[in-house]
């Protein structure tokens, strides 16, 4: 199959309230050359990032406990839960991509983030036990590559596109993720063993396009480019002019941008052309060719939306539609 690996513009991952048609209608009609499989954590626990994610991990099971979700022995209902909503946000996916031939989004969480919000048996992170971790990883890939073949025998013609959202990436490069008596931070994990991880999870889609997704501060460009992620996703309002070189190194090497330009909560949004200012004035400081961008830049929201109104959530996905088309119009 050819064709860009990446379209103009395209969503996060989340959307607000529970209607799977809803989600897959809006996200469908709106990003019509690069869609996403929409999710919807309104619907309560397994439905929530970290539990989708853990309804999809191969022999590993994780349940809900008032600290959050915690590994245990068997998929209970919890599991069951969180893989019944997959298969209903795949099957309104499947009902509106007849037919579509071009990239085509889906996310889950990265290793570092899952370890850093999935307990153990003790009630501590995962993070804190390299062996779980690797065990964590090792599960997810597995259960990556079997979701990457279900999108593809349900949607044929799509060129999938992984997304791993990794939010807690830095603080676990830091050591800022705090221990279950909140009294203590587990010890940051030694960036060459955050770069394999990424490089082995992110390698279940071989030859594939892939995007690391994070809105905190300080996303770790440069690791994340030599993990072999194809893209970078991040909210753009969060650069600071000390990023300028990162980014210019990104860029020459060959990492697509999704900069995340529109608000993901509601409020007023400016003109297509004022929310793309930034990333033309970005380009500019950094020297680079303003016919490159539209090749390089993806235009998102700066995060995902489930905490945003259902009007204003379709009103930012068109808004970042419009956006991308300003910025391929007028470089400059």
């Amino acid at each position: 199959m050819t064709g860009p690996a990446f379209g103009p513009a395209t969503g996060i991952g989340s959307m607000p309230g529970g209607d799977a048609r809803e989600a897959a209608k809006a996200v469908t009609g709106t990003f019509e050359d690069f869609p996403h499989l929409p999710e919807l954590p309104a619907r309560g626990p397994g439905a929530d990032m970290i539990g989708r994610t853990a309804g999809m991990l191969v022999e590993v099971y994780a349940r809900v406990e008032p600290s959050g979700w915690r590994i245990g022995d068997r998929p209970g209902r919890d599991t069951k839960r969180a893989r019944s909503w997959l298969g209903e946000d795949l099957d309104a996916l499947e009902e509106f991509t007849q037919g579509y031939e071009g990239p085509l989004k889906v996310q889950a969480v990265g290793p570092w983030t899952l370890a850093a919000n999935l307990e153990l048996r003790n009630g501590e992170a995962a993070l804190g036990d390299p062996g779980a971790c690797r065990d964590l990883a090792a599960s997810l890939a597995e259960g990556l590559r079997l979701h990457l073949a279900e999108v593809a025998r349900r949607i044929p013609g799509a060129r999938l596109v992984l997304q791993l959202d990794e939010p807690s990436l830095t603080a676990v490069l830091r050591g800022q993720v705090r221990t279950a008596s909140g009294y203590r931070t587990h010890r940051a994990v030694d960036r060459q063993i955050v770069e394999a991880t990424l490089r082995d999870v992110l390698g279940v889609h071989g030859d594939g396009p892939t995007v690391v997704h994070s809105c905190a501060p300080d996303v770790p460009f440069a690791l994340l480019g030599r993990a072999g992620a194809t893209a970078v996703s991040f909210d753009f309002t969060l650069l600071t002019e000390r990023d300028d070189d990162v980014i210019g190194e990104a860029v020459e090497g060959g990492t697509r941008l999704f900069a995340g330009v529109v608000p993901g909560t509601d409020g007023r949004l400016s003109e297509p052309a004022g929310s793309v200012m930034g990333v033309r004035t970005l380009w500019r400081r950094l020297g680079l060719r303003p016919e490159l961008l539209a090749e390089a830049v993806t235009i998102t929201p700066s995060c995902g939306l489930a905490g945003a109104s259902p009007q204003y959530a379709r009103g930012a996905l068109a808004h970042c539609v419009r956006a991308a088309r300003s910025l391929a119009d007028n470089p400059e």
